[in-house]
C-alpha cells in the first residue's frame, strides 16, 4: 500500500488489534517455553513442539500485519509505522504497543526519537 491516510492508519490499527493481543501473548509464551527449554526446566506451557507452533502462529500474524501496508519496526515492544503525509511532507505515524490509539508521527529520517503528537485535526 502507498500512502496512507491518518484515518485509514486508524482503522487499520483497530482492525489490527485482535492480532497485536495475540502477537503479545504469544511473544510471551514462545520466551517463557525457550527460557524452559533452555534451563532444561520443564514449562506448563510445554516443550519443542509448543515452542515451534507458537514461533509458526506468531510468524503467520506477524505477515498479516505487514499485508496491511503497516511496516512492523519492533516486535518488543511491538512498534507499527504508517506512511503517512501531512502537512505537504511524507512522514510515519507510528504506534507503540501499549499506546491507546495512533497519535504520533516522526519525520522518516529521524525515527522514534523524533516523534510528536499528531495535530488534533490533521489535515491529509
Amino acid at each position: 500500500m502507498g500512502l496512507f491516510t491518518v484515518e485509514q492508519a486508524r482503522q487499520v490499527l483497530d482492525d489490527l488489534r485482535p492480532v497485536l493481543d495475540d502477537v503479545v501473548r504469544w511473544r510471551a509464551d514462545a520466551a517463557e517455553i525457550g527460557a524452559a527449554l533452555r534451563g532444561g526446566a520443564p514449562s506448563a506451557l510445554g516443550g519443542l513442539a509448543e515452542l515451534k507452533a507458537v514461533q509458526a502462529r506468531l510468524d503467520d500474524a506477524l505477515t498479516a500485519v505487514q499485508q496491511t501496508g503497516a511496516d512492523l519496526k519492533g516486535l518488543a515492544p511491538l512498534l507499527l509505522d504508517f506512511s503517512c503525509e501531512l502537512e505537504g511532507q511524507t512522514v510515519l505515524l507510528c504506534w507503540l504497543e501499549g499506546e491507546p490509539e495512533l497519535a504520533w508521527y516522526h519525520r522518516t529520517d529521524l525515527g522514534i526519537a523524533g516523534r510528536r503528537p499528531l495535530p488534533v485535526n490533521p489535515a491529509n
